[in-house]
């Protein structure tokens, strides 16, 4: 088994404590479980397996939460002044037993409530960190958001070949102006984003 030992060079502009992150190879699937049952909590620390890699890093900062809610009242706002039917899923663990498990940043579920999101939203804090898409493949979850150095990247699921590919639209919801959304995820203000947001969707 293999280790390796990492630290991000991202920080906030209030110095917060730089992601430490620890990678193991050749991890057995009861060891991912014994793991995740030892840290119960929002604060404590995040582990995912994908396929024998078994990645944990330290609990996420007030810069990584603070892109997460941008995205997500953003979203809601979107749904909401559509009249799309939501249900938030949280960060809950989700689990494809023996290959992959892990917690994604948020989750939804659009037009009716569902053991398994529709959506997932992700904020990625470093550059190689282990990627959860084969996780959500797994699970066959739709569509995943990833929020990438200031960047939001779309990931659709494609059934017929088993893994996602990055498309310019969202495929649950194809008029949302993807750059629109981006560029009031970077406003400084999250409550003045979201009620310009909500101005320009209005028209």
């Amino acid at each position: 088994m293999s280790t390796v030992l990492e630290r991000s060079d991202i920080r906030s502009s209030t110095a917060e404590t730089p992601v430490q992150r620890i990678l193991l190879e050749g991890v057995p699937w009861e060891r991912y479980e014994q793991l995740s049952a030892c840290f119960p909590g929002s604060r404590a620390p995040r582990i995912t397996y994908i396929d024998g890699s078994l990645e944990i890093t330290s609990p996420v900062g007030p810069t990584h939460e603070t892109w997460k809610k941008n995205l997500c009242y953003l979203l809601e706002a979107y749904l909401d002044h559509q009249g799309i039917r939501f249900y938030g899923r949280g960060a809950f663990t989700l689990k494809e037993p023996e290959r992959a498990g892990g917690e994604p940043d948020d989750s939804y579920c659009i037009g009716t409530d569902k053991s398994v999101p529709d959506l997932v939203v992700e904020v990625v804090d470093t550059s190689d960190a282990l990627s959860k898409l084969p996780l959500y493949g797994a699970l066959n979850i739709p569509e995943v958001w990833l929020w990438r150095r200031g960047a939001l990247e779309i990931h659709v699921l494609d059934q017929a070949q088993g893994h996602y590919q990055r498309s310019p639209a969202s495929r649950l919801l194809p008029e949302l102006d993807v750059e629109l959304v981006a560029a009031h995820v970077q406003m400084p203000d999250q409550y003045d984003a979201v009620r310009a947001f909500r101005r320009a969707i209005a028209g």
